[in-house]
């Protein structure tokens, strides 16, 4: 049975890849499902066993994990955006699809929410894919590899309509609406011997 994880889900966990198992994480603390979970996501592990899922997502989440954060009980520095994303690349089976939209600078969408924290940029992925990601020294523990990177509109997804991109440049001469969020779809590049 394909299993699914949505990250940051409140009481509606979303299955881009129609898995056939859907399980959700949030802070919140009350949920209509079973498979929903309490988790305060980039501050604790993600309460899965290592290649659990065949795919994970979030939707508008990112931009609210900080990037750096003091554990005060040891007055360590933590990175809560590396440490998430190490997380998911463990509960990721091998090729295993990681999918997330998120706001995205210079939009005034990555901005104007004032519980968003970190900040996306078009190369943003870049730093958690390959063999040798420079984020190593600070603790990632994956390696992604980019399948898609791109801007979008969010209604695109969320409204799954695709508009044509000469509907896409005629909105944004008319109206100067552009491509608010970033959208990655990234794969767990796990090898074993």
């Amino acid at each position: 049975m394909t299993k699914h994880l949505d990250i940051g889900c409140a009481n509606s966990p979303r299955n881009p890849f129609n898995q056939e198992e859907l399980f959700g994480l949030d802070q919140s603390s009350s949920f209509t499902s079973n498979n929903i979970y309490k988790c305060n996501l980039g501050l604790e592990k993600i309460p899965f066993e290592d290649n659990f899922f065949e795919s994970v997502s979030s939707f508008d989440l990112l931009e609210h994990i900080p990037r750096q954060s003091i554990d005060y009980s040891c007055g360590k520095i933590r990175y809560p955006f590396i440490e998430l994303m190490s997380e998911i690349f463990r509960v990721l089976k091998p090729n295993g699809i990681f999918y997330s939209l998120t706001p995205a600078y210079p939009s005034k969408e990555a901005f104007q929410d004032p519980t968003h924290v970190n900040f996306i940029t078009d190369d943003t992925h870049s730093y958690f894919c390959g063999e040798n990601s420079i984020l190593s020294s600070y603790k990632f523990n994956g390696h992604f590899e980019k399948i898609e990177s791109k801007r979008v509109f969010p209604e695109e997804i969320y409204g799954n309509t695709k508009p044509s991109l000469k509907i896409k440049k005629l909105r944004y001469k008319l109206i100067g609406k552009k491509m608010t969020h970033l959208l990655w779809i990234l794969k767990a590049v796990k090898n074993y011997d």
